[in-house]
């Protein structure tokens, strides 16, 4: 990518981070640690890697995206708003009674929502039935699924990945958002998992390792894909990416923004957005 790109997919970040920001604060709750740490990753794939078409969210040869780490909806429904998916207006209703925004997405409510969640760990195993099925199809398109390093603590995962590493699908990937934090602790001090490019390298994957909150390392992990192994990114990324007093802070997993927090929020990325506008 060049650095006009970028440039523009960095713009987008601020615009997701500072729209993340403000449905956190309508609704009142939310889990918006996670969804800040996964922003480049979403940005880059649906403002610049996948085939997708709002104006037809169905199409046969359509990417895939499936957010395994559901709870991170706030991130997710802005990127899809940006996308032009469903109207930015809508954004307001996150979580309220009604709303098609829910806590977790669902797959028959929102265009643009490939799986339904809710209980963790069950995504990766939907997204091998999608790309083995695109397989049977004769079709060329991709699946990307995203992980939350904490649901690596189910075990449906660790099926999957077995799975994955027999059928050697080079149509799906796996993205790792290793931002290192769960609902209350580092994950290393729940069950220890670390080392996890050996782990995955021991089931036979082609395992990239990168700075999963820029774009030009994400970049280079998608250019180095094989079609002999099957794929995953470790992301290392930033949980409460992009404000300041929210990275790598266990409670902004699912805290509620007070208004001096919402202004210094704000602040911090208009400024973000003002350096990359001189």
């Amino acid at each position: 990518m060049d650095k006009d790109k970028i440039d523009y997919l960095k713009k987008i970040a601020i615009e997701i981070r500072r729209d993340s920001i403000d449905v956190l604060k309508t609704a009142g709750s939310g889990h918006l640690g996670g969804s800040l740490s996964a922003v480049e990753l979403m940005v880059y794939l649906y403002f610049h890697k996948m085939n997708v078409d709002p104006k037809e969210p169905y199409k046969s040869d359509r990417d895939i995206f499936i957010l395994s780490k559901g709870h991170a909806s706030i991130g997710y429904y802005c990127v899809l708003a940006r996308r032009g998916f469903f109207s930015y207006d809508e954004l307001k209703t996150y979580r309220k009674i009604n709303s098609r925004l829910q806590g977790h997405p669902h797959i028959d409510d929102v265009p643009g929502i490939e799986c339904s969640s809710g209980s963790l760990g069950q995504g990766l195993s939907f997204g091998i039935g999608i790309a083995l099925g695109y397989k049977k199809k004769g079709l060329t398109s991709n699946v990307y699924v995203m992980v939350g390093d904490g649901e690596l603590e189910e075990g449906q995962i660790w099926e999957a990945l077995m799975l994955q590493s027999y059928l050697k699908l080079d149509n799906l990937i796996i993205i790792i958002d290793n931002n290192k934090l769960q609902l209350d602790d580092f994950t290393e001090n729940i069950t220890g998992i670390n080392n996890l490019k050996k782990k995955f390298e021991s089931f036979d994957f082609n395992v990239s390792e990168i700075n999963g909150n820029d774009f030009e390392s994400i970049d280079n992990a998608f250019s180095n894909l094989r079609n002999d192994k099957p794929n995953i990114i470790i992301a290392n990324t930033v949980k409460g990416k992009g404000i300041s007093f929210m990275e790598n802070k266990i409670e902004w997993h699912s805290k509620k923004i007070d208004d001096e927090e919402y202004e210094k929020a704000i602040e911090e990325l208009n400024s973000q957005e003002e350096s990359l506008n001189e």
